[in-house]
């Protein structure tokens, strides 16, 4: 099992340039897990594609149900606690505090392309490209 960032899941299922390292990425471990965060900030993506013309609303519809079946129900909340003592201890955003907590508490890589948190959790934040090749 990994944890992937909002980033990882958006590159699995909208084409683009990291897509199929996102599917490399499925192929070695299918099981994902995500904070509940994850729906908020891919609506926010979704959106932006949305109104660029580059989706339909029913498109955007069925990334997030792919998304979600992706997940199968491995959506977890964290706590304030494990989310501010991140935030204080990395300068990371809130929002990423909450993959790299929700890791930590699982024991299990965090899978993303975020630098900041690359570099903040080297024990527990591996990038795409590392974790599919």
């Amino acid at each position: 099992m990994i944890v992937v960032d909002v980033n990882i899941l958006a590159y699995r299922w909208l084409p683009g340039s990291r897509s199929d390292l996102a599917d490399a990425a499925a192929a070695k471990d299918p099981e994902w897990a995500a904070p509940a965060l994850w729906r908020s900030e891919m609506r926010n993506i979704l959106a932006g594609y949305i109104r660029q013309g580059r989706l339909t609303e029913a498109d955007a519809l069925s990334v997030l149900q792919k998304a979600s079946a992706c997940l199968g129900g491995r959506e977890s909340s964290v706590s304030d606690a494990e989310v501010i003592a991140l935030v204080r201890s990395s300068g990371c955003s809130a929002y990423d505090c909450e993959y790299a907590a929700l890791a930590l508490r699982m024991g299990v890589p965090l899978v993303t392309e975020d630098r900041q948190l690359l570099a903040s959790f080297p024990h527990a934040a591996v990038s795409l490209q590392a974790f599919a090749g």
